[in-house]
């Protein structure tokens, strides 16, 4: 299977299980890989044939900026159900970052992954 990545797409969200995190918000960074066969659009140079990315990016960003949930493991889902919903799409890999998550010890990053599929 092909693959398409989108590293690094920020955007201010409202998602934690803090007040504060709710009502301040913070920024989260999502990296994507989806998986599709990419050779009928290599062949016919179609964009129809594949993914369009920009519009995959627009709609992960607007799950962030959406509806806040406690989890980013339920925040990695719902992106990964937004991913899917494109028909060329088999699977997808979705990183979910949380660098400013409310932890006492230093730390750089926190993050959830998770991978799925239509199968």
């Amino acid at each position: 299977m092909d693959r398409v990545a989108l590293r690094g797409l920020k955007a201010r969200g409202h998602h934690g299980v803090f007040p504060k995190e709710r009502e301040e918000g913070q920024t989260f960074i999502v990296d994507l890989v989806l998986g599709l066969d990419i050779r009928p659009a290599a062949a016919d140079d179609d964009l129809t044939k594949t993914v369009h990315y920009g519009i995959v990016a627009e709609e992960a960003v607007a799950v962030v900026e959406g509806e806040p949930v406690d989890l980013i493991e339920t925040l990695a889902e719902r992106i990964a159900q937004v991913c899917l919903k494109h028909d060329r799409v088999q699977e997808v890999e979705v990183c979910v970052h949380k660098p400013d998550a409310p932890i006492t010890v230093p730390f750089d990053d926190v993050t959830v992954t998770i991978t799925r599929s239509r199968v």
